[in-house]
């Protein structure tokens, strides 16, 4: 069984930073393509961005480019996602996840974490 499970999430005021862990029970240096998603209050959930399994290649959600950054540490089975410059749409649950398909779409990942909670305020 994957585990996963987020950290770094908090409240910070708007133009601040986070940066969001997702370890893994898995060694990432594995064929696993690793995704970050994200679920504000009474909305769908929404892609946020990922990484291949070879962390050569990322994609991310047009509102976070030029300010989130997706990462991963294999040799410490962590992936990462660094937030700069956050605005009050950011304020969500960001969930990590982990598949066998590079992309935005949730069926292609099959584990999931708890998640951790992003507030940003004006």
């Amino acid at each position: 069984q994957v585990q996963l499970v987020e950290s770094g999430g908090g409240l910070v005021q708007a133009g601040a930073s986070l940066r969001l862990s997702c370890a893994a029970s898995i060694r990432t240096s594995s064929t696993y393509n690793m995704g970050w998603f994200r679920q504000a209050q009474g909305k769908e959930p929404e892609f946020v961005a990922c990484i291949n399994w070879t962390g050569g290649l990322t994609y991310y959600l047009n509102s976070v480019k030029g300010r989130f950054t997706i990462s991963r540490d294999s040799t410490k089975n962590l992936v990462y996602l660094q937030m700069d410059s956050l605005k009050p749409e950011d304020t969500a649950v960001y969930y990590c996840a982990a598949g066998g398909r590079f992309g935005a779409r949730t069926d292609n990942y099959d584990y999931w974490g708890q998640g951790t909670q992003v507030t940003v305020s004006s």
